[in-house]
């Protein structure tokens, strides 16, 4: 299996090939991205190879440290490609055909921490906010609401009718906990990106009062989860929404292809809800996926090739329309055809986009923080916590794993 690999990975000089974790878009690269790169660039040739999801970080490293890995490497955010980087795997992007359609916002999930060296191409991002049953709201007379009080107005009024789980989401996995719930209402408590960026300088703290009012909110959330909550997996959530015994599903853009597929299910969709009226409105828009250059590779004049049509137009125009709820990062005008997505898309004009609150840098020490935000967030929607509880834990962790790590 290796030797299969390092042939696939020294291909002769007119191929190149692309690791990436992202397997459902096999077809997608072979039948449409590939051929229309091709179409503008005859005599190169692109085998995209990918590895399944849970194994490729650990698979992409050791085939870097044998000198068996591709060309092109599909890159994670942060920590995982900046180590990548820092071991001298991937080239320096900065100044390369294609780099000029990306702000410097786009760049931050790829780059050196002092935002000198930029050593992927951003590609998409995932946004999150909620999905609603358009016939259940319908049915009981509501309208999506625009702020915390009237989306708790809304989930009473669900709950009160007894017919439907108000919001689908359960935390036996408690990824979700913090990934489609906490870190998607969060931004609008502690104002997107002022508050991420002070947490990591350390003029913030989690026990601060937008941060615990967050936790509150959340706390406020759990009235209105399934009583299967604590059981109950994200594949159950999904199920759960899309049969039409839920009403509102806390949602990543990268579900929406999902319940496109389900017969018969009405669904529309809501930012975060405002602490208020009038209040300026936050989303999460959070960087998924990026594309790097290996720096030993054999085909580097062709590869550089790909990355400049990876940055046009046309690229970022056939992956957000065809790789429903992943948005091109680019600045690049897009018309985004699928009508939830186009709307969750038009949110980064209406509100401040913001990324995950731990993303950048607090997740290196010891415990992640990452996996301490996940077992805090279920436990605050299982009952067992108060928001000031969550805060104080996180903050504990932070103090005692994390002070080193702040500038």
């Amino acid at each position: 299996m290796l030797c299969a690999t390092a042939v696939m990975g020294t291909a002769n000089a007119g191929t190149l090939v692309m690791e990436s974790w992202r397997v459902d878009d096999k077809a997608l690269w072979e039948t449409v991205l590939i051929p229309a790169f091709s179409k503008g660039h005859p005599g190169i040739d692109i085998k995209f190879s990918p590895t399944a999801p849970t194994e490729y970080d650990s698979s992409l490293l050791a085939r870097f440290g044998s000198g068996t890995v591709g060309d092109l490497v599909a890159c994670r955010p942060f920590d995982v490609s900046q180590t990548l980087y820092s071991k001298g795997y991937l080239d320096k992007l900065d100044g390369k055909p294609g780099m000029e359609h990306f702000e410097a916002t786009a760049l931050l999930a790829w780059q050196s921490d002092d935002a000198r060296t930029t050593f992927c191409m951003p590609v998409a991002s995932v946004i999150h906010g909620f999905l609603y049953n358009k016939k259940i709201f319908k049915k009981l007379n509501l309208q999506a609401p625009k702020t915390e009080a009237e989306f708790l107005s809304v989930l009473d009024a669900i709950k009160k009718n007894g017919s439907y789980v108000p919001l689908a989401l359960g935390t036996a996995e408690k990824w979700e906990a913090t990934q489609t719930l906490f870190t998607s209402i969060g931004p609008n408590y502690w104002r997107g990106e002022t508050g991420r960026k002070a947490l990591i300088s350390g003029k913030a703290k989690f026990t601060d009062a937008a941060f615990v009012a967050a936790f509150d909110y959340e706390k406020k959330l759990s009235a209105y989860l399934p009583n299967t909550a604590s059981t109950q997996s994200y594949s159950d959530s999904q199920h759960q929404f899309a049969s039409g015994r839920a009403a509102v599903y806390p949602v990543g853009s990268w579900d929406i292809s999902y319940f496109n597929q389900v017969a018969g299910l009405e669904f529309g969709v809501f930012a975060p809800p405002v602490r208020a009226a009038g209040d300026k409105c936050y989303i999460l828009d959070h960087m998924d996926i990026g594309i790097g250059i290996n720096k030993k590779s054999r085909n580097k004049e062709d590869a550089y090739k790909f990355l400049e049509w990876l940055g046009s137009q046309e690229f970022a125009d056939i992956y957000t329309n065809r790789v429903t709820g992943f948005f091109s990062l680019s600045n690049h005008l897009i018309a985004v055809r699928d009508p939830i997505g186009k709307q969750m898309m038009e949110w980064r004009t209406a509100c401040e986009s913001s990324i995950r609150v731990n993303a950048q840098i607090l997740n290196r020490g010891q415990p992640s923080l990452e996996q301490e935000l996940w077992s805090v967030n279920a436990d605050v929607l299982n009952g067992n916590l108060s928001g000031k509880d969550a805060a104080s834990r996180i903050q504990n962790g932070l103090s005692a794993s994390y002070k080193s790590l702040r500038k």
